[in-house]
């Protein structure tokens, strides 16, 4: 059964797309069959993969303004098991467009119907914001993940994107649910980190995941290198907690990965 998940946060700068990236390409070392879709104007998700922003000719402004269908802008990544539809600059134009459109919300959950079926797992990269695109993210998912760095203000916000959440699910989603919250940036070497950490979890208790991803430079670097941190420096720590994160995703999921991954999840921080 096909599962839709939306990584949110209206904070920029918190591992939104490093996540999608990352944890889509483990997904698909998995064996698991997964489509990544950037809903960001910005496109970080898009190149990334090493996808030349500037040569496209169609993306997901155009499934949203024109209707097109995503099966036609689907395109590969070079990752196992990975395919992308790619944003570029001109989404960013899309929330002004359809401002009195009917429907508007729902525009991306028909679109995304109609290929969902193909896939094990639909992952959206969201934009920093709360508006229209992220609402129609919401919309179309089954769930909603959400990055949270390890610095002071990592609480700031939530309430709102949490009251966001409730909104879609009273009007436009009621099966929406929060499937996790991973906690990113963490820096061992500052007591802040493991205390922003442990008040995370006195709050959102089981919702946390326990994998925790590290301030990595590797994970800095890849997207330049337009690599997933599984090409660009396996071995780093930072790629032992993306392939934590899949580890641990599949196993709340209840689902058995098609093929190993082997490595302990990253022990629980505070």
């Amino acid at each position: 059964m096909s599962h839709t998940i939306a990584c949110a946060n209206q904070k920029g700068g918190v591992g939104k797309t490093t996540t999608v990236v990352n944890l889509a390409t483990y997904l698909g070392l998995a064996g698991r069959r997964v489509l990544v879709l950037d809903l960001d104007p910005q496109g970080n998700a898009t190149s990334g993969f090493g996808v030349d922003r500037e040569a496209l000719k169609a993306t997901t402004y155009e499934a949203l303004s024109e209707g097109r269908p995503i099966a036609e802008l689907v395109m590969p990544t070079g990752s196992a098991g990975v395919d992308l539809v790619p944003s570029a600059i001109g989404l960013a134009a899309i929330e002004v467009e359809l401002a009195g459109a009917a429907q508007r919300e729902r525009r991306l959950a028909r679109a995304v119907a109609a290929v969902v079926d193909r896939y094990d797992e639909v992952l959206i990269d969201c934009p920093p914001s709360l508006g229209l695109l992220t609402v129609n993210a919401l919309t179309a998912a089954d769930s909603v993940l959400i990055p949270l760095q390890c610095e002071y203000y990592a609480l700031e916000g939530l309430s709102q994107l949490m009251a966001t959440i409730d909104l879609v699910r009273d009007h436009l989603n009621p099966t929406l649910r929060v499937c996790g919250v991973l906690l990113t940036m963490f820096d061992a070497r500052t007591k802040l980190s493991s205390d922003v950490a442990g008040e995370v979890r006195r709050h959102l208790h089981e919702l946390v995941y326990q994998t925790v991803v590290p301030r990595s430079v590797r994970l800095a670097e890849a997207p330049s290198y337009g690599q997933p941190i599984a090409r660009y420096s396996p071995e780093s720590r930072g790629a032992a907690s993306y392939r934590d994160l899949a580890v641990e995703y599949l196993a709340r999921a209840g689902v058995s990965a098609g093929a190993p991954l082997a490595s302990p999840l990253v022990a629980a921080v505070a």
